[in-house]
């Protein structure tokens, strides 16, 4: 399935139906009076989340979407029916916005939320609804209300714990295949990822949810690569995990490449807890480590993890500390986990980085 994070949608409520000018006219009663009912009620057009989607695509094909119209009364005080509501099915996360993309009209963030986004008309009386004790023979009825319609935007934002960022080739699929069942596309090659990818994590008792977007390259706020449109989707985290090639010839420099990005998007992206991670420290030796180790962290102002998602070390510590500040709302640097610079890769982590017990279950990660 292919991955789609905002569709442009046009929307039309359903008519409400005319009302009915009747009269009673059977054999032997006289004066029958006015027997004409009201029209139904347009449908309306709503927008809902749903469980099991996580993308955007079936809008592509399907822009116009069209409630049914309510249907005229009739005589014999018939009522005309009601037209159908239409449902918007979108994943959870997705906002709506306005043509102009300017204002949110609406933010769907639990599954089976809903909101009405253009209401049907109302249907009109028919002319037994005006009789009274001095208009026995109304004439009036009322027209059916007319429809709302309106461009819309939907926009996906992934719900997820933490988001995985960094420059491109940092090795942010390959931490997401280390510690999930998720099986994004990895390559030697910048770009690999096209699209964000989630993965569910296990620290301990607690699951996180980790996403994994496309690369940061300078300029991506002006358009440069892939642009940082897919920063919103790391918007709804509670923190953010920057991996920093251990590899690069400069390792402050791509850090303050990233967190440039990070201040022109904006978003409140540069005030999240942020855990700075030195990665692939399994090409270096310690000598190395400790040199970029401290480059980075005079950089970042903060504490540096080293680790390696293909080897697997430091990956369980840094997923404990990452729970604790999830769940916490900051980071306890009380917590004893043990030295990110020895090698904790536990029995579950093979030689290529991946988990053992989840190859056996590749395809149950949810991909885009």
């Amino acid at each position: 399935m292919k991955f789609l994070d905002q569709a442009k949608i046009y929307i039309f409520s359903g008519k409400g139906g005319h009302g009915c000018v009747s009269f009673r006219r059977e054999k032997f009663i006289q004066y029958g009076g006015p027997n004409g009912g009201n029209g139904g009620k347009g449908g309306d057009v709503i927008v809902e989340a749903v469980d099991n989607l996580n993308t955007l695509i079936d809008y592509r094909f399907q822009q116009h979407i069209k409630a049914k119209n309510g249907r005229p009364g009739m005589g014999s005080s018939r009522s005309g029916a009601g037209g159908d509501d239409v449902i918007v099915k979108v994943p959870v996360g997705t906002q709506v916005l306005d043509e102009d993309r300017e204002h949110v009209l609406a933010d769907l963030t639990e599954a089976g939320q809903s909101i009405i986004l253009a209401r049907g008309g109302a249907g009109g009386r028919g002319n037994e609804s005006f009789k009274s004790s001095t208009n026995r023979a109304p004439r009036q009825f009322d027209k059916g209300g007319e429809a709302e319609e309106m461009t819309l935007w939907l926009r996906l934002k992934l719900i997820a714990d933490a988001g995985l960022i960094g420059l491109p080739n940092a090795g942010k699929s390959t931490l997401l295949t280390a510690v999930s069942r998720a099986r994004p596309k990895i390559g030697d090659y910048p770009f690999t990822t096209l699209y964000p990818n989630l993965g569910v994590a296990q620290a301990g008792n607690q699951e996180i949810i980790l996403a994994d977007i496309p690369g940061l390259i300078e300029g991506a706020h002006e358009g440069a690569g892939l642009g940082d449109r897919f920063l919103g989707h790391v918007e709804r985290c509670r923190a953010l995990i920057h991996l920093v090639d251990g590899t690069a010839d400069d390792v402050a420099a791509d850090y303050r490449t990233v967190r440039g990005e990070l201040r022109a998007y904006d978003a409140g992206l540069p005030d999240k807890l942020e855990f700075v991670c030195l990665n692939k420290c399994d090409a270096l030796n310690d000598d190395l480590i400790a040199e970029r180790r401290a480059e980075l962290a005079a950089e970042a102002g903060c504490d540096v993890h080293v680790i390696s998602g293909i080897a697997g070390k430091g990956l369980p510590n840094l997923l404990l500390l990452l729970a604790a500040a999830i769940r916490d709302g900051s980071v306890d640097a009380s917590l004893d986990i043990g030295d990110d610079t020895t090698d904790d890769t536990t029995d579950d982590i093979s030689d290529d980085g991946t988990d053992v017990a989840m190859e056996a279950d590749a395809n149950a990660g949810w991909q885009p």
